[in-house]
């Protein structure tokens, strides 16, 4: 196994890290300290990176993108999460999604959808599946609980579909020009088998955006509600077939979902382990260099561990779905690892830092705020306990 990168990789990471120091570490503090969870955002960051190709990083070179491969976007993802997690995140919700218009949508789609968004360096995407009452389950919904998952409703009205419901949490959400929502068609079955994915404008009557969630972490990155109050959506913007959604979903593109959080969390721990060194180098506590304590020593040594084995085990992840290699549960205990790994070492890097560590507003509070984010995204117990299902009975053996 060859995880040596080649020039073009190793070209998106360096432009990705001279983005990430230049110009989004120099703000990401100063938006993360605005009170107003709507006033975070950032729309010249997300131009400038779009012009660079940060925002059509994934779509295909045929319709004008860049076609980069898991293991490139799992490095763009990371460098720039070293300057902030959640305008990477921001980022890296565009690939999928823009992906999964190039894979599983109509030629007639892409012409009134993926044409706009290359063009428009502020059209961003987000996708409508949490609600109030469904997270995990809609992922990975029990076998036994047909109501298990999203309960938003689409019924068929001649060539349109109305949509009544509420969607929570939904990334991007205060900002995006275009979502993916998975909605019930058929709530008589389970999610598999009866819900639809449709494409609704951000314009479309009848749908309008709610609160906008005033997170702890991630506060750059914009969590809203969606409200469906007899949105009227043509068929035309069903995504694959009705009652289809996860299969529209289930490409091998698309799948870059579970890496994504993982290189996210990487890159923060890039970033934790660079400050905790250059904190621990010079400056004294007892008399001596912090980093001359054993106990400081230590943690530091954990510190490089658990990021390096992140680094690997991201890598291999995106490695096997770059040559879609048998997905073993690797794509999701992947990002399992990541929050264990990502709450560890920000919380050793305030450690180390002491009582600077623990002044409000300091980046090593905010790098151990972001990380608390992954407890909801990738540590899930769900997750965790059905992937396990997935498991080979003996582990692969390496190539």
């Amino acid at each position: 196994m060859d995880f040596a990168l080649n020039e073009e990789q190793r070209g998106w990471q360096m432009e990705a890290r001279k983005f990430a120091e230049e110009e989004i570490r120099p703000l990401s503090l100063a938006r993360d300290q605005i009170a107003n969870p709507k006033d975070t955002f950032d729309w010249e960051i997300i131009k400038k990176g779009s012009q660079l190709g940060f925002r059509t990083l994934a779509v295909p070179r045929a319709w004008g993108g860049h076609e980069a491969d898991f293991v490139t976007q799992a490095l763009v993802m990371a460098e720039l999460a070293r300057g902030d997690s959640s305008v990477s995140k921001t980022f890296s919700q565009c690939w999928k999604w823009s992906h999964l218009i190039a894979a599983s949508c109509t030629d007639d789609q892409k012409e009134r959808f993926l044409k706009p968004f290359l063009a428009d360096d502020s059209f961003v995407l987000g996708k409508g599946g949490t609600e109030a009452n469904a997270g995990s389950d809609n992922r990975m919904p029990p076998e036994n609980d047909p109501k298990a998952g999203w309960k938003l409703r689409a019924e068929r009205k001649g060539d349109e579909w109305i949509l009544n419901g509420t969607k929570m949490f939904i990334a991007n959400g205060s900002v995006a020009k275009l979502f993916f929502v998975d909605a019930r068609t058929n709530p008589e079955v389970g999610i598999r088998e009866g819900s639809t994915m449709f494409l609704i404008p951000r314009d479309t009557p009848g749908f309008r955006i709610g609160k906008v969630f005033n997170k702890r972490g991630w506060r750059f990155y914009q969590n809203g509600e969606l409200i469906f109050e007899n949105a009227r959506i043509p068929h035309a913007n069903v995504v694959g077939e009705v009652n289809g959604g996860v299969k529209a979903r289930a490409t091998d593109k698309s799948e870059f979902g579970d890496i994504e959080l993982a290189a996210n969390a990487l890159g923060i721990c890039d970033d934790a382990v660079g400050m905790a060194m250059h904190f621990a180098r010079n400056h004294k506590r007892a008399g001596k260099l912090v980093i001359d304590h054993q106990l400081v020593q230590l943690k530091l040594n954990e510190m490089y561990m658990l990021t390096e084995a992140l680094r690997s085990f991201v890598l291999r992840a995106a490695w096997e779905r770059d040559r879609k290699l048998p997905d073993y549960g690797n794509n999701v205990l992947v990002m399992n690892y990541s929050q264990e790994v990502v709450q560890r070492v920000t919380r050793a890097n305030m450690d180390i830092h002491g009582p600077e560590g623990c002044m409000m507003h300091a980046r090593v509070d905010k790098l151990v705020r972001d990380a608390m984010i992954w407890t909801h995204l990738a540590g899930d117990t769900v997750q965790r306990v059905k992937v396990v299902k997935r498991l080979p009975l003996t582990l692969p053996a390496g190539d």
